[in-house]
This record gives C-alpha cells, sequence and structure tokens, in this order.
C-alpha cells in the first residue's frame, strides 16, 4: 500500500513538471497580479451633483422660484430676492419695460447683484409671443401674432421667427422665451388665446410650434412652451378665475396633447403646465397642482425629462380659490420643479417661506426638492447660463431684421 501512494505521488509530481511554467502562472496568481479594485477605472463625477451637494436648503428652494420685479429698475425687493431668498431667476413683465436703455440696465443689474452672491446664474424670462404679447421697448418693430403666421403655414419661415424672437431676448441678455403658445384654438370663445394660437388643428399647431421652438433655442434661449395640458377650449381666462375643461383623457390625447409630445420628441427644454381644472383627470386639483397631470401625464405618459414650471401663482386662478403657499407646496409635491410668482413681493417671500417650512417639517421630501434642482441645474448648464453683463443693444439691426423677414 506504502509504495502504491509513493508512485502516485511521483507519477502527480511528473504531470506537474512536464506543465510550462507559463501555464502553471495562468493557473495561479500571486494576489498582486489579481485585479486591484483601486487601479479600475474611477467613475466619472457628476459635476451638478457635487453642486447641489454644496448648496443650502434655502439655496436650494430659492431656486424652485422665479420672480416679478415691482418696477422699471432693480430695487431692495429684487436685492433681498437674490442675497436673502436665492431666487433661481426673474420673469420681465410690460411693467418693467419703458424704453431700450432701461430695459438692458435692468436686466444687467440683476445679474449683477446675482452674480456677488452666488455662482448659480438666474434664468431671465420673458413672455416675448409676437403679435399682442410683446414685451420688447416701443422702439423695436412688432411682429405679427401667431395666427398670421399659421396662415403662412410654412416650418421654415416659423423657425426663423423663433430665431428672431430669441435674438431679441439675447440683445437684452435674457435667456428664458415663455413661448411659443401650443394650444389649439379650438373654442371661439376662449377670451386667453385667440390669435396667440397658430390655429385650430393639432397638426398646424405642431409644425408651426415646434419650429418656432427651435428657432428659439438655436440662439441659446430657452424655449418654455405652454400651456400644457392645452388651454385651448377654454371659455374663463385664468387671470381672473379658474377655468373647467371637461374633456376626457381620450380626447385630450387625439388633441390637446399632441404639440406637446411633438415639442418633447424634438428636447423641449421647459413646459408651463396651466392652471386649468379638468374634473375627468383630476376633479381636485388644477393642472399647476395635479400629481395625476404633472407626473403621471406628463412625465411618465409623454415621456419629459425636463423643467416643469407652473403659470403665475399669482393670477386669480390660485389666489381666488387656494391659500398660495399651500398651492406652492401642493405643486412641488406634485412634480413641477419651477414656481412663477409674478407680482407682490409679499406673495414671493411667503411662497419661498411656505416651501421651506414644507422641506423643514417633511412636508415636501428632500429628494423630490433635490431632483427639480438638479433638473433647473442640468437646463442652466445645457445653455450656458451666465451672469455677463450686455453692453449695448443695436436697436436697428434688430429693426432691420424684422423688417427683412416681414417686409415691412
Amino acid at each position: 500500500m506504502f509504495v502504491k501512494r509513493v508512485i502516485c505521488l511521483l507519477a502527480v509530481l511528473m504531470l506537474v513538471g512536464c506543465q510550462p511554467l507559463q501555464q502553471i502562472n495562468n493557473q495561479v496568481q500571486t494576489p498582486a497580479q489579481q485585479a486591484d479594485p483601486a487601479k479600475e477605472k474611477p467613475t466619472e463625477k457628476d459635476p451638478i451633483k457635487e453642486q447641489l451637494s454644496k448648496m443650502t436648503l434655502e439655496e436650494k428652494i430659492g431656486q424652485l422660484v422665479i420672480a416679478g420685479v415691482d418696477g422699471y429698475t432693480k430695487d431692495n425687493h429684487t436685492l433681498e430676492l437674490t442675497s436673502k431668498y436665492h431666487v433661481g431667476g426673474f420673469i420681465i413683465l410690460g411693467q418693467n419695460v419703458e424704453n431700450t436703455s432701461q430695459l438692458l440696465t435692468l436686466t444687467n443689474s440683476l445679474k449683477a447683484d446675482n452674480k456677488k452672491v452666488s455662482t448659480i446664474p438666474l434664468f431671465l424670462g420673458i413672455d416675448q409671443e409676437g403679435g399682442k404679447i410683446n414685451r420688447m421697448p416701443n422702439q423695436i418693430l412688432g411682429t405679427p401674432t401667431n395666427k398670421d403666421i399659421g396662415k403662412i403655414n410654412n416650418r421654415s419661415f416659423s423657425e426663423q421667427v423663433g430665431e428672431l424672437l430669441g435674438g431679441e431676448l439675447k440683445s437684452f441678455g435674457m435667456n428664458l422665451d415663455f413661448a411659443p403658445v401650443l394650444d389649439i384654438n379650438s373654442n371661439s370663445k376662449n377670451p386667453v388665446i385667440g390669435d396667440r394660437s397658430f390655429g385650430n388643428t393639432p397638426q398646424l399647431v405642431s409644425d408651426l410650434g415646434v419650429a418656432t421652438m427651435k428657432g428659439i433655442q438655436s440662439k441659446k434661449v430657452i424655449s418654455a412652451v405652454k400651456h400644457f395640458p392645452g388651454h385651448g377650449d377654454t371659455s374663463v381666462d385664468s387671470h381672473v378665475g379658474l377655468p373647467v375643461v371637461n374633456n376626457g383623457l381620450e380626447r385630450i390625447e387625439q388633441f390637446e396633447l399632441i404639440p406637446f409630445k411633438a415639442a418633447i420628441k424634438q428636447n423641449v427644454g421647459m413646459v408651463m403646465v396651466a392652471h386649468i381644472l379638468l374634473p375627468k383627470l383630476d376633479d381636485s386639483y388644477p393642472a399647476s397642482m395635479s400629481k395625476y397631470i404633472i407626473t403621471d401625464l406628463l412625465r411618465k405618459q409623454l415621456d419629459f425629462n425636463g423643467v416643469v414650471i407652473t403659470d403665475d401663482m399669482t393670477m386669480g386662478a390660485i389666489t381666488k380659490n387656494y391659500d398660495i403657499g399651500q398651492a406652492a407646496v401642493r405643486s412641488v409635491n406634485a412634480g413641477a420643479d419651477i414656481l412663477l410668482v409674478c407680482h407682490d413681493f409679499d406673495k414671493e417671500t411667503l411662497v419661498i417661506n411656505a416651501l421651506t417650512v414644507a422641506a423643514k417639517n417633511g412636508s415636501i421630501h428632500q429628494n423630490t426638492i433635490d431632483e427639480s434642482v438638479y433638473r433647473i441645474l442640468q437646463l442652466k448648464q445645457k445653455y450656458e447660463l451666465a451672469d455677463n453683463t450686455v453692453p449695448t443693444v443695436n436697436v436697428q439691426n434688430i429693426n432691420n431684421s424684422i423688417k427683412k423677414l416681414f417686409k415691412k
């Protein structure tokens, strides 16, 4: 028995000895030859996440608000909104525009003040749709309505119109246009849309609206299409009261949503949600406060991953029916990233304070805030926003472009 064991052992040793050294080394690796996790390719850092991690709660809450300006110039309120409340941006309204030099001074001063206290640039937005919704100074020529552009029905022309609108904003240092309107003008009694719409069919509005959007974006100006999920079939002005639309999901999918779907497929950066009640979709809250409409319909069903902004929270549709602070909290929990608060410093700060309290007591989850701020920072980065001032505006060049396009 002992002899047999010795013979077996010698046979094994001879077999191993016959193997090439390289083959043995391949079979048995030393610890030094084994994969070293520390030497594996490092995970790429996300600069936006890093920026987000360094922000205070107050700074994050501020990014969720775009506020209005009281008059023609910056004042203590605008300074406080940037330095204390860290607002993400300002909207320029008709009441803020007197002339060309004044408007440029205003936008430059807002950016300069923000630059002193924050590394995050401001959204500087305006409703520049063309037609009667024209916020440019009187020295700059007006442009036709979307209804008139719809009659021409030419995508290339509509894109040029968008380029013109975007160029106007860019010349004043602004970076966000609350345009174009993607509402379908399907109700002749509509008091607020009318000739702001390109027309009364989904295809026409989709074609020309998306073309205009692309033109605006080509100037590195963000296009915020509006008013989701469609304000064209209303008979009440949401500036005054709360419109009710009794269309069901099937009708909305086949009609009102078509232009918004088209814009989303073409990478629109921002969608504005309307203050309209659609009882067959959500019988409790208007679209701007509805989780079903913002999260389930817009985000999940339409696959929109950009920034969602509400229409102005100081409009009658909200203030006459809800507490504005509670409405703001509900909108954020419904999926809105930014609350537009156009008027009244007290209302602007009330909204910010309501969001802050809700964040601290858990009524708004930290993840909800972080996800919204991430999308906002991502959009600002994509469009290369910066608080750089603009030295001058060439009015003649702008007017020449308008004359050339519209052959005035």
